[in-house]
């Protein structure tokens, strides 16, 4: 039809076009060293219109629209627990890159007893490590309204669950009870999930009211999406879609399906975040949870809601996300600097390797294992492998020697003796040279025989 066509026009907008309204200045305040490349980063999608600080307003306001994603950016939650779901640009991660992590939420509801919702509230926060810098945790919760409570008690149980300090997604229909609960968590910007084809008009009052995003669901995908038409002729775009269906395929086609129509087919009705509540479609089955979580992980679920999440979950499914979630054209990893590990000080040895993010982890891994005081010193080698970073010249012995002087190393630690991988041993003579003072060891060239070798060493 006459819109869809319109709004893939606007996808569709070039670099040329985007040009011809710039201010064409050259200026480089936005980081790029002509206006000409600024316009074509920013049809590509890699920069934000708004970065040119001479644009006019009249441009500004024609150009922010026309070079939007094809999926709206939703934010939810306040302070450290805002997040920003949507924003997609692509179908695949191959593509370019997916720009909004899924963010996991473990349900609560009505139906359940107070023993029951406090076990549940004293198991959420049990998740919660870092991974390569960034923290691993169940960042939302779902409260569930079932048809049989009040406003009272679900107000009740809402205020509980805002205790744990979580982003809440209020589950209710009622826009008498979704109301009432708004008034003692709104400032927290939860999502109201409960609009439908019987209730949107009361339910995006309730919804703008408080200033919060609403969540909408429907029958079929038809039902849905003339809903969501109706919300956004009610002024609202604040809004994210329930794919659940009846069942695991209904659930898995919606999700799909309405990712295609708003990236392939410039459907922006459709071009809303997504929530997937796995209690619908797998009540009472953990196994199968935990195996649906990384399927909608993977397939288009911006948020995902699930019974339990405990750590027998959360170690492979974090792992994937933060995979599946980092830029495919920038390797993941570590912050260099030094890193004492099983309680080392400054005469502990030192042990050298590259920022790589899986080296660091299985080479750390190991060396905790050996129970070994060492000073792990990881190196700038832009996120590349042992001798992948050494064949680029990032990990030669004059980098490292440079990056021993650069975080001066020598005046932190006065250990002076340095193991390196056993894959560059070739370095050691000219380490030796180039750091006088400093005795070179060769570790093995495996990092699971770093145990047997620490300890003898020690």
């Amino acid at each position: 039809n006459r819109k869809k066509q319109e709004d893939k026009k606007q996808i569709d907008i070039s670099g040329i076009q985007i040009f011809k309204m710039t201010p064409k200045k050259n200026c480089k305040e936005c980081g790029c060293p002509t206006c000409m490349a600024f316009s074509m980063k920013v049809a590509q999608g890699a920069m934000d219109i708004s970065q040119c600080p001479h644009m006019s307003e009249d441009a500004l306001a024609q150009l922010s629209e026309a070079t939007a994603p094809p999926m709206k950016t939703v934010k939810i939650g306040a302070g450290e627990n805002e997040f920003s779901l949507g924003g997609e640009t692509v179908l695949f991660r191959h593509e370019k890159t997916y720009v909004s992590k899924t963010r996991y939420a473990v349900s609560l509801c009505t139906c359940m007893s107070d023993e029951e919702v406090e076990a549940k509230l004293a198991e959420i926060p049990h998740v919660d490590y870092d991974r390569i810098g960034e923290r691993m945790h169940v960042e939302l919760v779902y409260v569930n309204c079932d048809e049989n409570a009040d406003a009272a008690k679900f107000t009740a149980l809402v205020e509980k669950a805002k205790g744990l300090g979580r982003t809440l997604i209020l589950g209710c229909t009622d826009p008498e009870i979704a109301k009432a609960a708004l008034e003692v968590c709104k400032d927290g910007k939860p999502v109201l999930n409960g609009a439908n084809a019987s209730n949107y008009e009361a339910m995006v009052e309730v919804a703008k009211a408080a200033g919060v995003v609403l969540g909408v669901s429907g029958a079929d995908l038809s039902e849905i999406h003339d809903t969501v038409e109706k919300l956004e002729g009610l002024g609202n775009k604040n809004l994210v879609i329930d794919v659940t269906g009846a069942d695991v395929k209904e659930t898995f086609k919606n999700a799909v399906q309405i990712r295609k129509a708003a990236i392939k087919d410039g459907d922006r009705t459709f071009g809303y975040p997504s929530i997937v509540n796995l209690h619908k479609i797998a009540a009472g089955d953990l196994h199968k949870q935990a195996a649906l979580l990384s399927l909608f992980t993977m397939k288009y679920g911006s948020v995902i809601v699930a019974e339990h999440i405990g750590y027998a979950e959360a170690l492979p499914l974090y792992g994937l996300r933060q995979n599946l979630f980092t830029d495919p054209q920038k390797p993941m990893k570590v912050e260099p600097g030094v890193y004492p590990l099983n309680g080392a000080d400054e005469n502990s040895v030192c042990l050298t390797t590259v920022d790589f993010a899986l080296t660091y982890f299985l080479v750390s891994g190991e060396l905790e294992r050996s129970g070994v005081p060492v000073n792990l010193i990881i190196n700038d080698a832009g996120g590349l492998s042992v001798l992948t970073s050494w064949a680029a010249g990032k990990f030669s012995s004059s980098s490292i020697a440079k990056f021993f002087q650069e975080q001066d190393i020598e005046g932190k630690i006065k250990s002076r003796k340095l193991i390196i991988p056993g894959k560059v041993a070739v370095q050691k003579g000219e380490l030796e040279a180039k750091m006088p003072g400093w005795e070179i060891i060769i570790a093995p060239n495996e990092a699971v025989q770093l145990v047997k070798f620490m300890k003898d060493f020690a």
